[in-house]
């Protein structure tokens, strides 16, 4: 039993195959340049010497660079390779910043009370770092009285200064103006 699960470790060590890197059976170069696994060369050697010597290390042969002439294999333990890329991938991934980007709708006649619940809701975006588009859609005959937009929109500015900067200055695009606001914190 003891022979049959050693059997099956080393099995399954030398079918391990990857999408970004060749290893053990999987590479189809006939001569390779090796490297051992303390990063020392050991010369041009034959496909089947390289993976005899990486075999009776109890290693894997990785083929780290396809495009040299002849190709570069390592000699190194993949699945333990793996695991540190797959740990500094997720670290990379914790320290990044998403930035969302947040839309508030205006209207070119928007009444006090509503222009402040608005006004409300796009601080309380900035606050959580989310950029926010500020966008007036002009329906109508309104369409005919661009500069309202642009005034609410240049309000909405100067309500957020203190928390954000101005991106992207007041837009035309089809019916619609649009304005960018980013948070302050990202500009510094």
């Amino acid at each position: 039993m003891i022979m049959f699960h050693y059997a099956f470790i080393k099995f399954r060590r030398w079918l391990i195959i990857s999408k970004d890197m060749n290893v053990n059976e999987s590479i189809r170069a006939r001569e390779v340049r090796l490297i051992d696994s303390n990063g020392d060369q050991l010369g041009v050697k034959s496909r089947q010497e390289a993976l005899e010597i990486a075999q009776t290390r109890n290693l894997d042969l990785v083929l780290v660079a396809p495009n040299a002439k002849p190709p570069v294999c390592r000699i190194m333990d993949y699945g333990k390779f793996r695991f540190e890329q797959q740990k500094k991938d997720k670290e990379a991934r914790k320290k990044q910043k998403i930035i969302n980007v947040k839309e508030v709708r205006l209207s070119p006649g928007i009444e006090e009370h509503d222009f402040n619940t608005k006004l409300r809701n796009a601080r309380k975006f900035l606050e959580k770092g989310d950029k926010v588009k500020v966008s007036i859609r002009f329906r109508g005959r309104a369409i005919t009285h661009k500069e309202l937009g642009q005034k609410v929109l240049e309000r909405m500015a100067e309500e957020c200064k203190d928390l954000s900067t101005v991106e992207q200055k007041p837009k035309m695009e089809g019916r619609s103006m649009f304005l960018m606001l980013a948070p302050a914190t990202e500009k510094k």
